[in-house]
């Protein structure tokens, strides 16, 4: 049996509270001082913090006392159009009519228009399933433009009771009588983990690792970045272990045709020396682009080593010329999944060979 509570604006104030028991699960809901509203989902082994009506954002994550998330200069999160306004959260859904960063011809903000966009509902559910009890937080957003596009979008979080991995959802139905123009990308901005190794499905090689060599408008470029891509140009392996104390500009790179297991799934993985991690798993059916982004400095850390995706994050028209823009059918809908979270020692040893027999290096 599933267990459903709907949530309401009126009940998050400022003193934080219990809104929902389910076994060893608790959620707690409160309202920050900058006026947004934050939902707490803990389990047995950590928890999750969500903005359950702003675009249902990841704020924080930490299991096993290991904080998911990158640093940043907000220390909690800010009303904001746009996420440049809030941008110290461990995931956000980049789109949904625009991915990434807009070219000299685009209109649309940066990572579109759902980062942080009001939602208009939202529930927790609580059921079981053979991994156990779990608790759901879902969402809806209708969006709709006069002569333009209209989309209901329902993006999802799930927990287990003793789970360390976090399942991430979104769903889009396109309402309109017109095609819709799709760009996703689970943006997750994992911590900077110094030291770590970057586990994935596909050989550092040129070809495979491929850097991004533009240089988008909001990065100043120096000779000594511009030489730095150059090297990683030729050996994008340089970049396998985050061995250096700053990355700065950033450093992306697009990871061309990732294997995947049995079920379809390619995994990926970020695991710090003393040999426990953070690791994501997806389906390159739904999400057939994946993306890299590190970026270190004295204000922001994040090693976001795996962005799924169905487009890279140039911009619309850049994507567009591409051909990597979905054309959404009248009534269709698209499905997004992805898991991501802790892995303790043996579990990552468990799923380094993995990455290995699906086409990773070990």
């Amino acid at each position: 049996m599933t267990v459903s509570v709907p949530l309401h604006r009126d009940q998050f104030t400022d003193a934080r509270r219990a809104v929902l028991h389910h076994g060893q699960i608790r959620v707690d809901a409160w309202r920050a001082p900058t006026g947004v509203e934050m939902l707490r989902i803990g389990n047995l082994k950590g928890h999750v913090t969500i903005l359950p009506f702003m675009g249902q954002m990841l704020w924080d994550a930490a299991f096993e006392g290991l904080n998911l998330g990158m640093s940043s200069q907000f220390d909690m999160p800010r009303p904001s159009p746009t996420i440049i306004g809030t941008y110290g959260c461990l995931g956000f859904h980049s789109g949904l009519l625009a991915n990434g960063v807009p070219g000299p011809d685009d209109t649309h903000p940066v990572h579109g228009e759902f980062p942080t966009c009001r939602m208009d509902q939202a529930s927790l559910f609580a059921g079981e399933d053979q991994r156990g009890r779990w608790v759901e937080l879902w969402g809806r957003r209708n969006h709709v433009e006069g002569f333009g596009p209209h989309y209901d979008a329902e993006p999802t979080v799930r927990v287990y009771e003793t789970d360390t991995m976090i399942d991430w959802g979104m769903r889009v139905y396109n309402r309109s009588a017109f095609p819709m123009p799709l760009q996703y990308m689970a943006h997750l901005n994992p911590a900077f983990l110094p030291g770590a190794t970057i586990h994935q499905p596909a050989p550092f090689t040129p070809d495979r690792t491929q850097v991004r060599r533009a240089v988008p408008a909001h990065v100043t470029p120096n000779p000594d970045y511009l030489a730095f891509i150059d090297e990683l140009a030729a050996d994008p392996g340089k970049m396998r272990v985050l061995n250096r104390e700053t990355y700065d500009p950033e450093q992306v790179f697009y990871i061309r045709d990732p294997g995947t297991d049995a079920d379809g799934r390619a995994h990926l993985m970020l695991r710090r020396p003393k040999g426990d991690g953070i690791a994501l798993s997806y389906l390159p059916a739904q999400l057939p682009k994946l993306v890299r982004w590190i970026l270190a400095n004295g204000d922001t850390r994040t090693a976001a080593f795996a962005l799924p995706a169905t487009s890279e994050p140039e911009g619309r028209t850049a994507e567009l010329a591409k051909g990597n823009v979905i054309q959404l059918a009248p009534g269709a809908q698209a499905e997004f999944t992805i898991r991501f979270g802790y892995v303790s020692a043996p579990q990552a040893e468990a799923l380094a060979a993995l990455i290995a027999r699906t086409g990773g290096e070990a």
